[in-house]
């Protein structure tokens, strides 16, 4: 008997986690942190409904904090079994995990200081220990090489194309006449996206869980060359600064590398541009260890030896040195993490640039319900900041080619070649997201589809 428990990313698009039992052996898929609204975002401080140090193993998507920032919590409540990823992924989860465990710190102290938090003391989630011993979990496996997290269970990586690393798994669970089949997609990413190659083709299997992030939703059809220059040159004319909120992994580099391209292709000014991240920073580095895995056509067009280089750009570490950068008039460009404005430098720097309406404030990708940068994505007249509400005059632009998510069309095509599977299970997406991809498969394809509430268990069975 096989069964499927939906722990996460169920009826919301944050805190993947999918329990995958068979024969008596459990494996975690993804092992994601809740984001966003303040009622989900409590639901990492619950006890989970099963116990850590009964899991087999965990495996993981990509490095995404909503796929792997549950992992030191994980550990430290006893979880002591193997953690499954790709190389990069591995790479990318350490960097992001450390840093998720010194902002739990910070947070817990600076409650702890000014006294409004309703426990004494306030703890982190989690500890930069915990991250330590979780990296010594992880085995590395490539993609397309099929490997057991817990017998009868067998698992293979392919290529998403949403992140540095990114894939979706293939799951066999064996020992029968043959094998029951699943997919879990993980994020799948855009075709012709910056650094990363398209989706793979999705294997055929008996159940499907999909992601829905764009289920509802399309992303404009315009080149996002096209649109940086456009957002740039216009930015330039108007004189101030553009601030790019963006994750400090994936997204920073990817805009690195098209404002590389648009520099040597003389399509926007070479305007300074400073990372004002360290993380991104230590993002950089790895994303040039593994330089192999990125698709880097637009660049290849431009010059034969083009690299994810840093011409024209600062890497701003020290605090006193992003400080510095209120000072500057414009034209420029500031790189600042988080993507969804929930915390980070780029809060500074909004409380800085917001008001001035010479400047520009981009935003980039998919936007949570309770973020600031969904906030301003609605039209917020104001943000609140740091205890204060600071005006937005600055103008205001979208770069959804920047998504790293398919929109609606993209995960159509996705799926396009995929056989119908016994059960497809929208995940991954606000709830009339992911419940209009599920009636559209199921009207136009005959799918069977279901969109799972969170603790939902379903028994898996094979024809």
């Amino acid at each position: 008997m096989a069964r499927l428990t939906f722990h996460g990313a169920a009826e919301t698009v944050t805190g993947s986690k999918y329990l995958l039992e068979a024969d008596g052996r459990r494996v975690l898929i993804d092992c994601g942190l809740f984001q966003g609204l303040k009622e989900l975002r409590q639901r990492n401080w619950q006890r989970l409904p099963f116990d850590p140090a009964g899991l087999d193993a965990v495996v993981l998507t990509h490095a995404h904090i909503d796929h792997v920032g549950y992992l030191p919590k994980l550990v430290k409540d006893g979880f002591r079994g193997p953690v499954y990823s790709t190389p990069a992924t591995e790479s990318l989860a350490g960097l992001l995990l450390l840093d998720a465990a010194h902002n739990q710190e910070d947070d817990a102290d600076y409650a702890n200081r000014k006294g409004f938090s309703k426990h004494k003391p306030a703890l982190p989630l989690f500890e930069a220990t915990d991250v330590k011993q979780a990296m010594t979990m992880f085995r590395g496996v490539h993609r397309d090489k099929w490997f057991s997290p817990a017998e009868p269970i067998w698992a293979r990586y392919h290529d998403t194309g949403h992140l540095l690393g990114s894939c979706m798994i293939e799951v066999e669970i064996r020992g029968g006449a043959k094998p029951l089949r699943l997919l879990f997609s993980g994020d799948v990413g855009r075709y012709d996206a910056p650094l990363y190659f398209d989706p793979e083709k999705p294997p055929t299997c008996d159940y499907l869980i999909c992601e829905s992030t764009y289920g509802n939703r399309e992303h404009p059809p315009i080149d996002v060359l096209d649109q940086l220059s456009d957002v740039v040159n216009t930015a330039v004319t108007r004189g101030g600064m553009i601030l790019v909120a963006s994750f400090a992994v994936g997204r920073a580099q990817q805009v690195i590398y098209l404002l590389q391209v648009l520099m040597k292709r003389k399509r926007i000014p070479p305007i300074p541009v400073y990372l004002d991240s360290p993380m991104a920073v230590s993002g950089m580095n790895i994303y040039r260890y593994y330089a192999s895995e990125h698709d880097l056509s637009e660049g290849l067009a431009t010059s034969p030896d083009f690299e994810l280089g840093l011409e024209h750009v600062q890497l701003v570490q020290s605090v006193g040195e992003s400080k510095k950068l209120n000072g500057l008039k414009g034209p420029g460009l500031i790189i600042s993490s988080s993507g969804m404005m929930t915390g980070g430098r780029i809060l500074h720097h909004l409380r800085q640039r917001l008001p001035e309406p010479k400047n520009t404030v981009v935003l980039g990708g998919f936007m949570a319900q309770g973020t600031r940068g969904r906030a301003l994505q609605e039209g917020a007249k104001t943000l609140r900041i740091f205890g204060g509400d600071v005006p937005v005059r600055a103008a205001v632009v979208e770069m959804s080619g920047l998504s790293g998510h398919a929109g609606h069309s993209e995960l159509r095509r996705w799926l396009e070649p995929l056989a119908a599977p016994r059960q497809v299970f929208l995940t991954h997406g606000e709830l009339p997201s992911a419940t209009s991809l599920a009636d559209e498969l199921h009207r136009d394809r005959g799918w069977n589809t279901l969109v799972p509430k969170m603790g939902q268990s379903l028994e898996l069975v094979l024809d």
